[in-house]
């Protein structure tokens, strides 16, 4: 039985030759191409030991090469063996173009085309065919052949997601997304994305880490009508009145032989983020591909106000249990008690599971002192958890799942003294926070055209940040949920009323401390715009939650900046005063005090 890394490869190319393989690619996605992974289906870690969220594996003959990005150089080094695995750039070296370098021509290079999309498939196969070489993809995936003690998928059944908290139910929903695909010329939607098909039905369950999803698939037909494809044991007594007429369940091994079944049918599918062996299985009989985006994205993200009241109470909430979080901190920190990254996150999630209706992290809890911060998405699981230091920064982004919605916050915390740089580089990027939370903008504008208002400050000092500066957020769903964005590259989608997105400009200085201010904020309708000639939105706040006055630089505000964060702190104290009591309340009343 394989159980060092060397025997793993060793078992990998044993099959690669049965396979007349010269060369396999092993991602770090599944078939189901989330975010996130189930345990069961981390193949990249199995065969390389590699932990991070984003990378690839490419196994030759005789050697062997490990594709991470510039959060992992430090974590690849010390987790996967360099004698086994070159470290080659993620980002700039194109791994197909690695391969044609490293392999001569008549050679086949082998897949498991349920852990690629189909854009990816059918680039890989062009650039391949150009140099002579073969892609090849193969009935059964070597890892799952040779991975002995597997961990099984968890099996706590689906969940009904109530048609209140949701405010509408299935049938409405899956009839407004067959129009949709109608008008898209097809006749029926492959419903890949986790979190579209559970939007759909009104269901949730626990099978990824982070995202309260069941794993499966699903056909929806023009007319509304929809079969789901997922593990059998898992359906909840009630579901079929849940989700009411038109929906038939099948176990998930069913789905190969309904694709077969699709000879002439306009199926609609995006090959972006779906996997390329559906479609094509389902293009191989027969079936007419229309590539399209995902049908449900868009009208998922727009909230309705049941979905909009869940996270307005749950943000509420959480805005309490953080400020008991920040309360504590305080407290320790005065007392000259420090702990380290882990303990603090741990900490952090104790008060947020008081609350009856958490159920977990939206995502892995960012908590990171001094240097660390400077990695914008610094993971300490990933290594020794780093002891906090007095006069220096810590940088928490964390969030929670609720069953009344999502949330994801970030704040930077003075622990001790800070330096006046510190402040002046927290103060810039609060200036960028403000002045996208204030933009007032048109209908048919896009996070990209909005990015500048937040990165404005930064850019007449000489800095910027490398991340985006707003992602979307779902309803008791995906913490990044698209398609609406903010950032400097992103989509033209433009923000429609009820999205709910972060706000997050940041600044990172490597080696020295990180930054990041973050809100989530609804798209609503400009209230207070009178005799305006167009259709105007903006953004309102959901994050409840005191902004460390301690690293703010008052000289480089302007009076309305001020005036902004006054009133921000005004509403925070009025909203959360009545949930707290003791220190707690003493703590909040001093830190929301004027500036």
């Amino acid at each position: 039985m394989p159980d060092t890394i060397n025997q793993r490869l060793d078992a990998i190319r044993q099959t690669m030759s049965q396979q007349n393989l010269d060369a396999f690619i092993i991602p770090r996605a599944d078939e189901y191409l989330g975010e996130y992974v189930p345990e069961r289906n981390e193949r990249l870690h199995w065969a390389t030991g590699f932990t991070g969220s984003a990378g690839m594996a490419i196994i030759l003959k005789d050697t062997a090469a490990i594709f991470v990005d510039g959060r992992y150089t430090v974590q690849v080094a010390l987790q996967v063996d360099a004698q086994l695995f070159s470290y080659e750039s993620l980002t700039d070296t194109p791994q197909i173009q690695w391969l044609i370098d490293h392999l001569t021509q008549g050679k086949r290079v082998g897949i498991d085309s349920r852990l690629h999309t189909l854009a990816w498939y059918q680039q890989a196969q062009l650039q391949l065919t150009k140099a002579d070489i073969s892609l090849v993809s193969v009935a059964e995936n070597p890892i799952d052949i040779h991975w002995q003690q597997r961990p099984m998928l968890p099996t706590e059944p689906i969940t009904l997601f109530s048609h209140e908290g949701a405010g509408r139910n299935s049938l409405d929903k899956r009839q407004q997304i067959g129009d949709i695909v109608a008008k898209q010329g097809a006749d029926m939607a492959l419903i890949a994305a986790l979190d579209s098909f559970c939007w759909l039905l009104n269901i949730r369950g626990n099978d990824v880490p982070r995202l309260p999803v069941t794993l499966g698939c699903a056909l929806l037909s023009a007319n509304g009508d929809m079969t789901l494809f997922a593990d059998s044991n898992k359906l909840p007594q009630g579901f079929a009145e849940h989700v009411g007429a038109g929906v038939e369940f099948k176990d998930e091994s069913l789905l190969a032989e309904a694709l077969e079944q699709l000879n002439g049918v306009k199926l609609l599918a995006d090959p972006n983020t779906t996997n390329a062996w559906t479609q094509l299985t389902a293009k191989q009989a027969g079936a007419i591909l229309v590539a399209g985006s995902d049908p449900v994205a868009l009208p998922k993200a727009q909230k309705n106000a049941a979905e909009l009241s869940g996270m307005r109470t749950c943000h509420i909430r959480d805005g309490a249990a953080v400020s008991r979080f920040l309360t504590w901190l305080d407290m320790e920190v005065a007392a000259n008690r420090l702990y380290d990254e882990a303990q603090l996150a741990d900490k952090l999630e104790s008060f947020r599971l008081t609350d009856p209706l958490y159920r977990e992290p939206s995502f892995d809890t960012i908590s990171a002192t001094g240097a660390n911060a400077a990695m914008c998405h610094y993971n300490h699981n990933d290594a020794t958890p780093s002891q906090m230091t007095i006069n220096s920064i810590y940088l928490v982004d964390s969030g929670a799942q609720y069953l009344d919605g999502t949330t994801d916050v970030t704040r930077t915390i003075a622990i001790g003294d800070v330096t006046a740089e510190q402040q002046k580089m927290v103060t810039l990027v609060l200036k960028g926070h403000i002045a996208l939370d204030q933009a007032k903008f048109p209908k048919g504008t896009s996070g990209q055209q909005l990015d500048g208002f937040a990165r404005q400050y930064l850019w007449q000092h000489g800095f910027d940040y490398d991340h985006g500066t707003g992602h979307g957020v779902g309803h008791f769903l995906s913490v990044h949920e698209g398609p609406q964005r903010i950032g400097k590259n992103v989509n033209g989608v433009p923000l429609l009323p009820g999205m709910v997105l972060s706000n997050e400009p940041g600044y990172y200085r490597a080696n020295e401390f990180g930054i990041r201010i973050e809100n989530l904020v609804a798209v609503i309708p400009s209230p207070s715009l009178v005799n305006a000639e167009r259709e105007m939105l903006e953004f309102d706040a959901l994050t409840l939650i005191p902004i460390d006055k301690r690293l703010i630089d008052k000289s480089l505000l302007t009076q309305a900046e001020i005036d902004w964060l006054n009133r921000y702190h005004q509403k925070v104290f009025a909203t959360l005063s009545t949930m707290l009591t003791g220190d707690d309340l003493a703590w909040l009343t001093k830190v929301t005090t004027e500036l």
